[in-house]
């Protein structure tokens, strides 16, 4: 594992695509939806100020509450803010960021807390200026072993020194101890709730998790919700 500035970063044209999809923030950055995550942006640079906070998990109860879509949209918002930011896609049981963005999944974070790859070797580029991205790599047997290793840990070190704001997708809290163990070690946890599915005990039963685990709860967003006229947007709290 290398630190520094020095981080070699695979080059666009290994990607599949170089078109992300599913990014409001870029597709219709002048949308309503858009101007929420910069408000979960802002939000959450108030909370950061004059605080050495930098890597944020995003996460959720349950799946299909859009935890992926909104860690990818915030970790667009903040590149475009001017910061430089690193996305991994730590939900090594049904990974989507490559989806996302159209990237390669052969190599990621499996590989290197496994050290079957160098750090270096598994940052890519995007299209978004200051927005890099380290996907899941192969699904392996045991990631809430692998997030729970020392290695993590070694991991946090290099990349904090490289990255203004790293965000990490973790899988829903009530499917699996991995969001539990990465909150443990990262600055700050996001919760994403889809308003249609939110389940009150199933929501009571997350923040316990997370208060088990010492985690620093930053906030929720709440997914769907409908305020005035039939759009859906982004509200955080």
């Amino acid at each position: 594992m290398e630190g520094g500035n020095g981080l070699q970063r695979k080059k666009v044209n290994e990607k599949v695509n170089t078109k992300p999809r599913n990014l409001i923030t870029l597709t219709e950055s002048k949308s309503y939806i858009s101007e929420q995550f910069r408000t979960i942006r802002a939000n959450i640079n108030f909370i950061l100020k004059d605080k050495e906070l930098k890597t944020i998990v995003i996460t959720s109860s349950i799946p299909g509450e859009g935890k992926s879509t909104n860690a990818a949209n915030i970790a667009v918002a903040f590149a475009q803010e001017g910061k430089k930011v690193l996305l991994i896609d730590a939900d090594m049981r049904r990974p989507t960021i490559h989806y996302t963005f159209y990237l390669q999944n052969e190599t990621g974070l499996s590989n290197v807390l496994t050290r079957t790859a160098q750090l270096q070797d598994t940052i890519q580029e995007t299209p978004i200026y200051g927005l890099n991205i380290i996907t899941s790599g192969p699904i392996p047997p045991n990631p809430a072993e692998l997030l729970a290793s020392s290695y993590l840990d070694q991991l946090l070190e290099v990349i904090r020194s490289d990255y203004q704001i790293i965000i990490f997708d973790a899988p829903p809290i009530l499917s699996a101890s991995d969001a539990q163990i990465l909150s443990n070690k990262c600055d700050g946890t996001v919760l994403v709730a889809n308003i249609n599915t939110l389940n009150k005990n199933d929501l009571k039963k997350t923040t316990h998790s997370l208060q088990s685990s010492k985690a620093n709860l930053l906030g929720v967003i709440l997914n769907n919700y409908k305020i005035g006229k039939p759009s859906n947007y982004y509200y955080y709290d």
